[in-house]
């Protein structure tokens, strides 16, 4: 069972399903809120056992994303489906998963290059975004 926290420890989580691929986010909302894309993984919501106080902030009508109010560390995106993302660097340990694409690289930052040959998608993608194994 995967299981991961933030940087102080006081969330922590547990994963009691599949993960999907990890996905690189180059949205701005993204970048501002992590200070480069995010990279992260998603489950089904009743998969993710939460203990601790997620701070929760709506940053779009859509969507909200999850922190920690002591340490700041970005841990979850909660938007419209079955799912919730998970920051894949939040994980305690090896989890096996491997970067799978790249969505909303029209948004992405000019001070980088998107290098590998992994499918990149301009907006929103659901091919990418609802793959589970």
């Amino acid at each position: 069972m995967p299981k991961g926290s933030c940087l102080c420890g006081q969330i922590t989580y547990t994963v009691n399903g599949p993960l999907r691929p990890v996905i690189a986010c180059h949205c701005r909302q993204c970048r501002k809120s992590s200070g480069h894309h995010v990279a992260a993984t998603s489950a089904a919501r009743g998969d993710v056992e939460v203990m601790g106080d997620v701070t929760w902030y709506t940053s779009s009508p859509t969507a909200r994303r999850g922190f920690c109010g002591t340490c700041g560390s970005q841990l979850f995106w909660d938007g419209a489906g079955q799912n919730l993302s998970i920051s894949a660097g939040s994980f305690d340990g090896d989890t096996g998963l491997r970067l799978a694409g790249h969505i909303f690289c029209a948004d992405k930052g000019d001070y980088y290059e998107i290098s590998d040959d992994l499918p990149c998608a301009d907006a929103e993608d659901p091919k990418l975004t609802t793959q589970v194994p």
